[in-house]
């Protein structure tokens, strides 16, 4: 597995990544109408490609093939992290937070956060994050759970 900064001409990569991360994993853990709320088949894609470019996200390929992404961002909210649906539990979550934290280190960042999903929360709390507030957010009118997580790094030195 590369690890790799985005570029542009990754986000039609990164959207099928998004998508099948939601459709085909978080739909064990959300609604059919939740799933439809957050990831859309009418998706607005142009707005979805300007945050990739905005939040700049490290890129998983294997063997070529972009398997994963995931940001963090100067103030160490980590906006997105998705590992494909086709291919979980590979060790691609685990590489691409081993990136954030090498990121957060050169950033020299006190703590990371993460708006996370019911899904993603077991392990984002097996890398030492906590649940700090649970929260409601509404996509498209519906309600989704997610949970606010931080985790304080350790101080270089």
């Amino acid at each position: 597995m590369e690890i790799r900064r985005f570029k542009l001409g990754d986000e039609a990569a990164l959207f099928r990544v998004f998508f099948t991360s939601i459709h085909e994993v978080a739909s064990k853990d959300y609604s059919p109408e939740q799933i439809e709320a957050w990831a859309p088949s009418d998706f607005d894609m142009v707005a979805w490609a300007d945050q990739v470019r905005k939040n700049q996200p490290f890129v998983a390929e294997i063997d070529g093939e972009v398997v994963g992404y995931a940001d963090v961002q100067p103030d160490g909210y980590i906006d997105q992290f998705y590992v494909s649906g086709l291919h979980p539990r590979q060790g691609i979550g685990t590489g691409l937070m081993a990136r954030i934290h090498d990121e957060a280190e050169s950033l020299g960042l006190v703590a990371l956060t993460s708006n996370v999903s019911k899904t993603a929360e077991l392990f984002f709390a097996r890398q030492g994050f906590q649940v700090v507030e649970r929260r409601s957010p509404v996509r498209r009118g519906v309600m989704l759970e997610n949970a606010l997580m931080r985790k304080v790094l350790p101080v270089a030195g």
